[in-house]
C-alpha cells in the first residue's frame, strides 16, 4: 500500500513539473495571442490574403477584400440558433462559462486521456480550437494552448462570431457573409429562416458548401434543410410554427 501511495505521489509530482514544461514548449511556437487585437490582427492578415487571391488579376470585386472585427450583434439570430444546436449545445447561453479548474481539467482530459467531461464547455472549447486552426496553428497540444489563450479573454458570444468569420469554404470564400454571397447572391442578414438553414448545412459538421453552390440534389438539400429546422423547434430555438412555415418553402440555392 506504501509503494502505491509513493508511486501516486511520484507520478503526481512527474506531471506537475511536465505538464506546464509542455505548455511552455508549445506556447513559445505560437503566434502572439494574447488579445482581441492579436487575434483580430492574426485573422485580417491571413483571409485578406486570401481574399486577394481570389481576386489578383480580375477587375470584378464581387465582395470586399477588407476583414472586419466581427460583431455577434449583427449575425441574424436564427443563424446562431441553427449553429449552436448543430454543435450539440443548444443551452450554450443558458449556461455560464467555463473557466478555472473545470477548463483546466477539461484541456487535460483532452490530451491526457482523449475524453471530455460533459457540459457547454466542451463547445467552448470545439470553437476555440476551431479558430485555432483557422490561425494555421498545428498540432494537438499546440492547438489546445493556443485555445487556452482564446478562451482567456473571448467571451461566448465572441468566439461564435469569430468563428464564424473566419470559416473557410473555398478560395476566397471565408466567413458566413462570404459563403451567404456566393450561394444566394444575398447578403446574409436577408436571407429568411430557410435560407440560413441551408446556409447552416454548409457549417460543421456537415459541410456541404459544394452541394449548396451547385444546388447538387436540391431534394436532398431540402430533406436536410428540414432535418434542422425540425430540431431547431424540438428544442425550442424557434416556435413550431415558423418551423412548418419554414420546411413549407422550396430552397434558395439555385
Amino acid at each position: 500500500m506504501k509503494t502505491l501511495l509513493w508511486l501516486v505521489l511520484f507520478l503526481i509530482g512527474l506531471a506537475g513539473v511536465a505538464l506546464p514544461a509542455i505548455y511552455l514548449h508549445a506556447a513559445s511556437k505560437l503566434p502572439q495571442l494574447e488579445t482581441e487585437f492579436d487575434l483580430e490582427k492574426q485573422l485580417r492578415h491571413s483571409i485578406e490574403g486570401e481574399r486577394m487571391s481570389l481576386q489578383a488579376g480580375t477587375t470584378e470585386h464581387k465582395r470586399p477584400v477588407a476583414y472586419k472585427r466581427p460583431d455577434f450583434g449583427r449575425l441574424p439570430k436564427d443563424l446562431v440558433a441553427l449553429y449552436i444546436a448543430q454543435l450539440g449545445c443548444p443551452t450554450y447561453f443558458q449556461t455560464p462559462r467555463e473557466d478555472g479548474p473545470k477548463w483546466a481539467w477539461r484541456l487535460f482530459s483532452i490530451l491526457a486521456f482523449n475524453s471530455e467531461p460533459r457540459g457547454d464547455g466542451r463547445c467552448e472549447r470545439l470553437i476555440a480550437v476551431r479558430l485555432a486552426k483557422a490561425l494555421g496553428i498545428e498540432g494537438a497540444v499546440e492547438q489546445m494552448v493556443a485555445a487556452n489563450r482564446l478562451h482567456s479573454f473571448l467571451q461566448k458570444d465572441q468566439l461564435i462570431a469569430y468563428d464564424l468569420s473566419a470559416l473557410y469554404f473555398d478560395r476566397g470564400v471565408v466567413g458566413v457573409e462570404d459563403a451567404a454571397y456566393e450561394i444566394f447572391g444575398r447578403e446574409l442578414d436577408s436571407l429568411p429562416l430557410p435560407g440560413l438553414a441551408e446556409l447552416a448545412l454548409t457549417l460543421p459538421p456537415h459541410y456541404m458548401y459544394e452541394d449548396a453552390m451547385v444546388c447538387r440534389n436540391a431534394s436532398l438539400i431540402r430533406q436536410n434543410r428540414d432535418v434542422l429546422l425540425s430540431d431547431l423547434a424540438s428544442l425550442k430555438l424557434v416556435t413550431e410554427e415558423r418551423a412548418r412555415n419554414a420546411m413549407s418553402q422550396p430552397v434558395l440555392c439555385k
